[in-house]
């Protein structure tokens, strides 16, 4: 299972997006409400989760994904919960992705220590121990990381293809006209 975390102020557009390749590929995705049952974006778009983070059991995880967003991420950062998941699923080397101010949590919890990686530009600092990658997605490992909403298809994409491969995923976004 792929867990997405929700939280009131994320970036749609980095959890849906993503959200939908993953599904394309046929892969279980679960989003998490952190916040509540239903969570609001940082445009004011609500999204019902499958699931609260009160009861959500991750020992079935095989990803954990963070969108960005304001205030989003800074709700990830202080859920409890939402670091021992991400925290067990790094020491599991399992999937940990996050996109645009996202990677901070990462970086602010040790996970980026000599990983390349990516943010939205001014979360840099944050990254603590990382290197700067000049992709706009990358994958170091089992972390991957991304700069922003421009990007979230290709971001959906990359963690898919830890599953399904390169290939699939390559021809999920062809098949939505992806065209970079």
């Amino acid at each position: 299972m792929i867990y997405v975390f929700l939280a009131d102020g994320f970036e749609e557009v980095e959890a849906i997006a993503p959200i939908d390749v993953l599904r394309r590929c046929g892969l279980e995705v679960c989003t998490v409400g952190v916040t509540g049952a239903v969570v609001t974006g940082s445009h004011h778009i609500p999204v019902r989760c499958d699931t609260g983070i009160e009861s959500a059991d991750f020992s079935d995880a095989e990803a954990v994904v963070l969108p960005g967003g304001m205030p989003g991420t800074l709700h990830l950062k202080e859920s409890s919960a939402v670091t021992d998941a991400v925290r067990s699923a790094y020491e599991q080397d399992k999937i940990v992705a996050a996109i645009c101010a996202a990677p901070s949590v990462l970086g602010e919890m040790g996970l980026l220590k000599g990983k390349e990686a990516i943010c939205f530009p001014g979360f840099e600092d944050k990254l603590l121990g990382a290197r700067l990658s000049a992709s706009p997605v990358c994958q170091d490992g089992t972390v991957i990381t991304a700069k922003g909403a421009g990007v979230a298809l290709e971001f959906g994409a990359k963690i898919a293809a830890c599953f399904v491969g390169a290939e699939k995923a390559g021809q999920v976004l062809a098949s939505m006209q992806y065209i970079r």
